[in-house]
């Protein structure tokens, strides 16, 4: 008889079952890398799984179910895999059931956060005043019972929106506060009466046995924090749980897979605290970065060897994301050596920007630049905000490059810009009826749908437009109360625009406009620009969206003053809307190749052989409104979207910024983006053409921070060779003639009578261009040769003598 093994009574305690079915052959190990090996071995106590981009932690997330089913470790249904879109939980339970050779049967916690709430609340609905049958709200219903309470309450809507509401008490869901627990520091929320309506919002769901999407984990956490003997039932069913994008989970997902954790402990979190960077919408970083913290004896496993991206990209990655302080820290590297440096390049303005862009997509797709012919599916431009695409989308329709805009409708697709074109189209044609009946009452005017109807058979009976008809209701008194009022302002509003749109030929522009704008108006060079801004302001279009408190309002503001911008390369509305629709019958839908355009955001979880990253500079990149609202927090969390960008290119990355770009109409000089001098210089080639930003004034404007002495100045020295397709005829533009001169914000007319205040041959200074001599003089306008950036036409109320500039004498 042997002597007693301790490892025999260990297989003891083990089922006869499971131990058989471990010995079965795993061939789904047999292709994972070691750390890909530990994260699916490592099956007991909580595991975090730090998995860089393009690591395979979908592989081994996947190939871990899979160990734990074919070694009985779990059944089916004691499995809990949570995913964040719909998408990513079909695409586990498919990739499952490739690796178990059938597809997959009994798994009934698969899903997204919101479908495994529902399925729990089903079954305790009654625990929170609902009924088993709830019906969930959607945003319109949401918006239209949170309106109802704060009408109900006395309060105006109009100042106080229901957007906003909807959004604090979203807020607050996602901190899983229900309205006895919103703290008082945040109770003084929407004009101090948030948490009553919040409460009132709360009964009036139960009232009607529904509950929105926030709810649904709400409830959840309630009912587990409130019945110990539910919680305890499903900790002892769900024996092993997963999470996937463990960084992007909110307050009340934290709480909720925590609840259910502390049964069995075994729980493995995958995610990557370097690409969080949905805290705008309520992710808190904070919750995979205090894991160890939160689960003591968890072991932390690294996935750090990257398929994706060359050595080159990666270095780049990591320089960047290093500068961040609150992470936990990984190197990604790769087998793969070689490849393309990460490609740098300055350009002198925005337009510039994007047809640079446009010659290189072009030259790659063609074979160029000695590389294999690149597909137009294989090629992405990804832009911090979404205001950053009507460049492109502008270039690409002009020389009829397909392209597809991810995450979103195109530029002219968008609801603000398809309401504003509506705006243009009235003011040059009042008989558009589409036009009309599109913004009647966008911004609410108090016309509902009787009214709208009134005045469209008041048109019919009169063989009349809608705007006429609108008339003669008024005229008849056939619309009454509030409504009538905001009609007729409406109805004038299109009448005076026309009247402009019909009188602003240039000898008269000053005229017709000036009565319109205060002084201080941006574009006065522009009267139909003018006028655009105008018609925004006198609608209450922009004030619509100015006092709308939703996330999405602030982008939709900057894509009204890109297009306004737009306007500017146009004689006319007309012309700009025969523009529009010229190049949007033109482009080719049925284009088998499309150019992918995206924001970084849009960007998660893609990937591409060739990436472009444009506009990074500081202010659009990192963002300064980021900045401003969550100070350091904002700023790093700025620098992992530059992470996720970078890490999304497979072979070919180039990033690029602008020296001089409009911001809400007004040219201004810009800084390169902090993170530029953050990438590895020897992983980096910069290809900003020789003379475009040399010297000791810099061509952003900013001197020696900029210009001489400079990183970027130094290293586009050192570069030897300019091998870019679009790079040759970026320097014969800057060698032959300025490239995209900025137009100047006052009046291009030349006023004749006015009084010089130099002489040829004065010494002045610009604040764009520096310090120059003046060549020639027509009434306000000189020409003036600047010692860096050649001869311009300026207004000379923008130069100074140099004297009073501080110049040195020589």
């Amino acid at each position: 008889m042997s002597g007693y093994d301790e490892s025999d009574a260990f297989e003891a305690a083990i089922p006869l079952s499971q131990r058989a079915m471990s010995a079965r052959p795993a061939p789904y190990l047999d292709d994972l890398n070691p750390a890909q090996r530990a994260a699916v071995l490592a099956t007991d106590g909580p595991v975090l799984m730090l998995a860089g981009a393009g690591t395979g932690k979908t592989k081994a997330l996947t190939s871990r179910i899979v160990h734990l089913l074919m070694t009985g470790k779990a059944r089916p249904n004691e499995i809990l895999a949570v995913t964040f879109t719909n998408k990513a939980a079909r695409e586990m339970k498919e990739r499952v059931g490739r690796m178990l050779g059938a597809a997959v049967e009994g798994m009934p916690w698969m899903g997204t956060f919101h479908s495994i709430s529902v399925r729990i609340l089903r079954r305790h609905a009654e625990l929170v005043g609902l009924k088993s049958n709830f019906t969930i709200l959607d945003t319109d219903d949401q918006l239209r019972l949170l309106k109802q309470l704060i009408v109900a309450a006395n309060m105006d809507e109009k100042r106080w929106p229901a957007r906003q509401l909807a959004g604090l008490i979203d807020h607050w869901k996602n901190r899983a506060w229900t309205p006895a627990k919103v703290p008082s520091s945040e109770a003084a929320g929407f004009n101090n009466r948030g948490t009553e309506l919040y409460d009132r919002y709360q009964e009036r769901l139960r009232s009607l046995n529904a509950c929105d999407f926030g709810d649904l984990l709400l409830h959840c956490v309630t009912i587990f924090q409130t019945y110990p003997d539910i919680l305890e039932q499903y900790q002892r069913w769900l024996r092993y749980i997963m999470v996937d994008e463990y960084q992007d989970t909110n307050v009340a997902q934290y709480l909720w897979l925590r609840l259910l954790a502390q049964g069995h402990r075994n729980i493995c979190c995958v995610g990557d605290d370097d690409q969080s960077i949905y805290g705008w919408r309520g992710a808190e970083v904070g919750n995979i970065l205090r894991f160890e913290k939160d689960f003591p004896g968890a072991e932390v496993i690294r996935l750090e060897q990257n398929y994706r991206s060359t050595e080159h990209i990666l270095a780049a990655a990591s320089g960047v994301i290093e500068a961040n302080s609150g992470r936990l820290g990984k190197t990604l590297w790769t087998e793969a050596r070689g490849g393309e440096k990460v490609r740098l390049i300055g350009h002198w303005d925005g337009e510039e920007e994007a047809r640079w862009i446009g010659d290189e997509i072009e030259a790659l797709q063609r074979g160029t630049r000695q590389l294999a012919p690149v597909s137009l599916n294989d090629q992405a431009i990804l832009v911090r905000a979404s205001h950053q695409m009507r460049a492109f989308e502008d270039r690409f329709l002009t020389i009829g490059l397909p392209y597809r805009v991810i995450g979103g409708p195109r530029f002219y697709e968008r609801l603000e810009i398809r309401d504003a074109m509506a705006y243009f189209r009235l003011a040059v044609s009042p008989d558009d009826d589409l036009a009309f009946e599109r913004v009647v009452n966008t911004p609410k005017r108090g016309l509902g749908d009787k009214a709208q109807q009134e005045i469209q058979r008041m048109a019919r009976s009169s063989g009349v437009s809608l705007l006429e008809g609108a008339r003669e209701l008024l005229a008849k008194g056939g619309i009454g109360g509030k409504g009538a009022g905001q009609l007729r302002a409406f109805v004038e509003g299109i009448d005076r625009w026309h009247a402009a749109v019909l009188n602003t030929r240039p000898e008269l522009a000053d005229a017709v406009i000036e009565p319109m704008l205060p002084d201080t108006a941006p574009n006065r060079d522009h009267s139909h620009v003018r006028l655009a801004e105008t018609i925004l302001e006198e609608s209450g279009y922009t004030s619509m969206w100015q006092n709308d408190k939703t996330p999405e309002a602030p982008g939709r503001l900057e894509n009204l003053k890109e297009l306004v911008k737009a306007l500017e390369q146009f004689d006319g509305l007309q012309g700009f809307l025969e523009h529009v629709s010229l190049i949007m019958d033109n482009d080719s839908q049925d284009a088998t190749e499309k150019v992918s355009i995206m924001t970084l955001h849009a960007a998660k979880g893609l990937e591409f052989p060739v990436v472009f990253l444009p506009g990074w500079e500081d202010g659009l990149f990192p963002s300064q409104r980021s900045m401003d609202e969550s100070g350091l927090k904002g700023l790093e969390e700025e620098r992992r979207l530059a992470y996720v960008g970078i890490t999304r290119a497979e072979t070919l990355c180039t990033i690029s910024f602008a020296a001089n770009r409009r911001v809400y109409g007004q040219w201004q000089s810009q800084l390169p983006s902090r993170f530029i001098d953050e990438l590895p210089d020897r992983h980096v080639d910069v290809l900003t053409p020789p003379g475009l930003y040399g010297g000791g004034y810099g061509a952003a404007g900013m001197g020696a921070g900029f210009g001489g002495g400079s990183r970027i100045e130094e290293r586009a020295t050192r570069a030897d060779v300019y091998n870019s397709p679009g790079w040759k005829r970026l320097q014969d533009r800057s060698t032959t003639r300025p490239i995209a001169q900025p137009r100047e914000s006052r009046s291009s007319v030349i006023d004749l009578n006015a009084v010089a205040r130099f002489t040829e041959g004065d010494r002045v200074f610009h604040q764009k261009f520096g310090y120059g001599t003046v060549a020639g003089i027509e009434g306000d306008k000189l020409d003036v040769d600047f010692e860096k950036a050649g001869v311009k036409k300026v207004v000379a109320g923008f130069v100074t003598p140099a004297t009073e500039a501080g110049d040195v004498p020589f």
